[in-house]
């Protein structure tokens, strides 16, 4: 039978892939995270009909004559270029602004994503739309260790902003140094360490021996003095004026500030109020940093890190297998993930609020397909030709 038979099945079979691979990239236009694949092309074994011969001192060398068998595709390769943005303005949405993949785990099996769109399920766990559960690293008390292993992410009422113990308090404002009349009372709102409030009541009682304006400051209703803010004739506290009172005792003391306390006339603006602790919080929202980390802000006001994506990256992404749903997984020549948080060297930073888009050029696949076309056509040509031939083969026997 005739090579260029052979050689014309084998074109038709080459562009028949690379219309196939073409007509993917085309129907996944706008696919969240899809990268374009191409076709490559090498010809086969050629047979050889004539070798080639050296120089001599009496004649030059010839060259060798080889008939090509065909062609073969010798690989499909993925474009990994960047595709364009598109806001969103969903918390959950997440675009890799640079290279790195997202991490997920589908059915015990660890893929690679560069589709953000992510949502949560019934548990609060962070997923993709067909269930993959994203990677990172949980935050314990707001500190997130990154180098550790990673696990689900959850945003979830599950996530707690433990209670603060309140050790610090202020008092601040001007007690007038002509007062009289009733003492003044301050309450301070203070927490213990599992989060129970209770309450500090300060009486600021006024005296003013030999013509020195003093407020004595009690935390048992007047009957003991755990402090005395004296003042001068311009309103500043003397050297003699408490700076603090402590409340209660070690480890549940509270030390109550009271340096920036003025004694001018006619104004009582006396205000007291804690400087830290607090109760125990649920998360009711969070925000994402371009490094991952997941901030949420708790019922009791709070912002603290609930946990931080994992970014993965390759040696050869290239060498990645496709798994489906945008996913990939790793290869034998794709080399073992790598993993870090995004903004560190080699991974790029997340955006929030936006998506990738696919990296099709649709005018590049439209040309590709014109060019498959004729390529097919031209290869169905010689098969056409190759048949031709043959037939006037069989007739010489007429």
């Amino acid at each position: 039978m005739l090579r260029s038979l052979y050689s014309g099945i084998s074109g038709l079979r080459a562009h028949q892939t690379m219309l196939d691979v073409t007509g993917n990239n085309i129907a996944n236009v706008n696919t969240q995270g899809f990268k374009a694949s191409s076709v490559e092309f090498q010809d086969t074994l050629s047979q050889m009909t004539k070798g080639a011969s050296a120089p001599t001192a009496a004649s030059g060398g010839t060259n060798p004559a080889q008939v090509g068998l065909g062609v073969q595709v010798a690989g499909i390769s993925t474009n990994f270029t960047q595709g364009s943005s598109e806001a969103t303005g969903k918390a959950t949405d997440m675009m890799i602004s640079g290279d790195g993949f997202f991490v997920v785990q589908q059915g015990g099996e660890t893929l690679y994503t560069r589709a953000g769109s992510l949502g949560q399920d019934a548990q609060g766990r962070l997923v993709t739309p067909d269930g993959a559960l994203v990677q990172g690293w949980p935050a314990t008390n707001g500190v997130v260790a990154t180098g550790g292993p990673v696990g689900d992410i959850t945003l979830s009422t599950q996530n707690l902003a433990g209670a603060t113990r309140t050790t610090k308090a202020t008092v601040s404002g001007n007690l007038p140094a002509d007062g009289t009349g009733s003492p003044l009372t301050r309450d301070i709102q203070v927490y213990d360490a599992s989060g129970k409030a209770s309450s500090v009541s300060l009486t600021l009682t006024y005296s003013n021996p030999a013509g020195t304006p003093t407020w004595a400051v009690s935390t048992d209703g007047g009957t003991t003095t755990d402090a005395t803010l004296t003042f001068g004739a311009d309103g500043k506290p003397t050297a003699t004026s408490s700076t603090s009172l402590t409340y209660g005792t070690a480890p549940s003391a509270v030390t109550v500030g009271l340096s920036t306390v003025t004694g001018f006339s006619g104004l009582s603006t006396t205000t007291a109020k804690a400087d830290d602790g607090g109760p125990a919080g649920t998360l009711e929202s969070f925000t994402l940093s371009k490094d991952g980390t997941i901030v949420g802000s708790f019922s009791n006001g709070t912002k603290q890190a609930v946990g931080q994506i994992a970014l993965a990256s390759f040696a050869n992404p290239g060498g990645l297998e496709k798994a489906g749903s945008s996913s990939y997984r790793a290869s034998a020549n794709s080399g073992a993930a790598t993993l870090g948080v995004a903004g560190s060297a080699g991974l790029g930073t997340l955006v929030a609020g936006s998506l990738e888009m696919s990296n099709v050029d649709l005018s590049q696949e439209f040309t590709n397909l014109i060019v498959a076309q004729r390529g097919f056509q031209a290869n169905a040509r010689v098969i056409t030709t190759s048949d031709t031939v043959l037939q006037e083969l069989i007739d010489l026997k007429r």
